[in-house]
């Protein structure tokens, strides 16, 4: 009998009924319905039982124990499947969640559909880095503890403040943070206004910021921000991550480690963008000598005009 399924006769092996003692003609139709090859023709449990239940009229029997161990199996199985999908659509909640967190959301969308992400090259974005002043020190100072509930108040803040900018968090180290605009979505010179509001609104959140156990201490935010070319991509398998490349990150990691705590250093390209919109208040810093570029004229950003 296996060995006639697994070849597949044709006509398709089925057992014979002609020898059989089938009670009725009609129970005969209902195996035959069984067998089908036809998916459409196959009753599913809840039919075979309408169309036994017909058939058996006479109350309590063998056929009607039958009946109920069917039902009670095919609803078990029901509950059965329903929990495993259940299960199953939680934790792929879960993991595309976890996708969206680690990455940008227009990215994430088209891992999780299969698609390929490749490296792009973008002509201008506007990137921000900023560090605590003094924190290696406050550091040394404090417990473990300390530090760990520092960082994660300032970066919650920090976190719930740029979900208000079209921006991207790159990353976190320590206690430097780095944002970028214009990458993966264009959006125009909208980038460098975007950065440029976003550092105004976190300075001011960190001039109000209350340090558990320093609370009489003013925590020193240093903000630089510069605007150029970047090549980006997904960099990584079990712990992907996307990465920015190129000169304009390193200028901009400068820009920030060149400038004053508590002020917003902004390079000469991200100053000619944001001129353009006629907003925002910048004072000339003079010529600044950084490693590998020479001497450069920076900028401070003070503010944007109310109404703005």
């Amino acid at each position: 009998i296996y060995q006639k399924v697994v070849n597949g006769v044709r006509p398709y092996f089925r057992p014979g009924l002609e020898n059989c003692d089938c009670p009725t003609d009609e129970l005969a139709i209902i195996i035959r319905k069984g067998w089908s090859e036809d998916p459409a023709e196959r009753p599913d449990f809840h039919a075979l039982k309408g169309m036994l239940r017909k058939l058996n009229k006479d109350g309590d029997n063998i056929l009607d124990n039958l009946l109920s161990r069917m039902e009670q199996y095919a609803n078990n199985l029901e509950t059965l499947v329903e929990e495993r999908t259940a299960d199953y659509l939680e934790q792929k909640k879960k993991a595309e969640d976890l996708l969206y967190n680690m990455l940008p959301k227009y990215v994430a969308t088209q891992l999780i559909k299969g698609e390929a992400v490749t490296a792009k090259s973008y002509e201008s974005v506007s990137i921000y880095f900023s560090d605590i002043c003094g924190f290696t020190a406050m550091s040394a100072e404090s417990t473990p503890h300390q530090v760990v509930d520092l960082l994660n108040d300032l970066y919650t803040t920090f976190d719930s403040i740029i979900e208000n900018y079209d921006v991207y968090k790159v990353e976190t180290i320590g206690d430097a943070y780095m944002v970028v605009s214009g990458v993966p979505i264009l959006n125009g010179n909208l980038h460098c206004r975007e950065i440029a509001r976003m550092s105004l609104a976190l300075l001011k959140a960190v001039k109000t910021f209350r340090i558990r156990h320093r609370p009489n201490e003013q925590l020193k935010l240093r903000i630089g921000i510069h605007t150029g070319p970047v090549c980006a991509g997904v960099v990584g398998l079990k712990m992907p991550r996307y990465c920015l490349f190129g000169d304009t990150v390193n200028t901009a990691s400068r820009m920030e480690s060149h400038g004053h705590p508590l002020k917003i250093h902004v390079s000469p390209q991200s100053k000619a963008i944001l001129d353009k919109f006629q907003t925002f208040i910048l004072e000339c810093r003079g010529p600044v000598e950084m490693k590998g570029k020479g001497k450069i004229t920076t900028y401070w950003l003070l503010g944007e005009h109310p109404g703005s």
